[in-house]
């Protein structure tokens, strides 16, 4: 039995529309997303009290002690996150001598008091200077990581007619599941509080790894049925293609999924966000290789697609 995927290529397209223009509305209002430490510049501790008080009592004393602003997060392993604006160090004299206490040991000080013997795990601080180079080079990444991917594409399958439009609408498809990841991380932001940091910019290269990966086999079925099917229009093969290749992306994606939820439920707090990102950027990339870019090459074939004439110099230019 063949499933009509094409002939249900608008469903698809709407469905999109459906899970992308929430995510894009939350972006453009400001603040789009809730940028962590690495982005803002701040601090960020690991703390581990023998015996660990409640959430609220500890972000209420932190407070007291003149961080408001303090995020705090509880470790499955019983330890706290203290996230927190650059704290100031300790000033000292011309001889040496400490004139004025750091913020850091204050803190400190004060949480030993008010909660018994404590222990520093951790202690990161990210300077403003550092903040903006990461935010800059994980821009860059991504747009270099496009345009190779788009090159890279096209040269593939320059043996089939219109390699180009193979190579775009892998790029449509994979900015398609970008869009949903920072949509979604950007409604978590003003709903929970939820931060993004360098290692949602991690995630999101491996979404958009996964993503092209997934595409490129459902295209590269469609190059082999072209071959051997060579009487039969794109619509058709793209089709039979996609059948074909319907059982081995499922069960792939399913599998990465139940891990993924596992690691969510049972792996800490401190990697949360980070599978957060990966299991919605999964799902996404599965759903777009199937029903997204190969609908949008069956649709360009077909003309179908207002910006496919703004893409027809381009493609011309490459035949050439």
């Amino acid at each position: 039995m063949i499933i009509d995927f094409v002939g249900k290529r608008f469903i698809f397209m709407a469905i999109s529309a459906i899970i992308t223009v929430p995510g894009l509305i939350s972006l453009a209002i400001p603040p789009s997303l809730r940028p962590g430490i690495e982005f803002t510049s701040g601090v960020l501790m690991s703390v581990r009290f023998n015996e660990a008080p409640a959430q609220s009592v500890l972000r209420e004393e932190v407070g007291r002690l003149g961080h408001h602003d303090a995020i705090i997060q509880r470790t499955s392993d019983g330890d706290y996150l203290i996230r927190t604006r650059i704290l100031t160090t300790e000033q000292r004299d011309a001889s040496g001598q400490i004139t004025a206490q750091g913020e850091r040991q204050q803190l400190l000080d004060g949480l030993q008091e008010k909660f018994g013997s404590s222990t520093v795990l951790s202690f990161d601080e990210v300077s403003p200077v550092v903040a903006q180079e990461i935010g800059q080079r994980s821009a860059l990444a991504v747009l270099v990581a496009s345009v190779f991917i788009l090159l890279y594409i096209s040269f593939a399958f320059r043996q089939v007619p219109n390699p180009f439009r193979f190579g775009v609408c892998a790029i449509v498809a994979l900015l398609h599941d970008v869009v949903v990841v920072v949509g979604a991380f950007s409604i978590f932001g003003k709903l929970f509080g939820t931060e993004v940091d360098s290692m949602f910019i991690t995630a999101v290269l491996t979404v958009i790894g996964f993503s092209v990966h997934d595409t490129i086999v459902v295209f590269d079925r469609t190059r082999e049925n072209q071959r051997r099917m060579p009487g039969r229009d794109l619509p058709y093969v793209v089709n039979v293609s996609l059948n074909q290749t319907l059982a081995r992306s499922m069960a792939t994606s399913i599998t990465v999924v139940l891990t993924l939820v596992a690691l969510l439920l049972f792996g800490g707090v401190t990697i949360q966000n980070f599978v957060l990102t990966l299991l919605i950027g999964i799902i996404s990339g599965t759903y777009s290789s199937i029903f997204l870019a190969s609908q949008l090459l069956v649709m360009w074939e077909l003309g179908e697609l207002k910006w496919s004439r703004w893409f027809g110099r381009a493609e011309a230019k490459a035949a050439a």
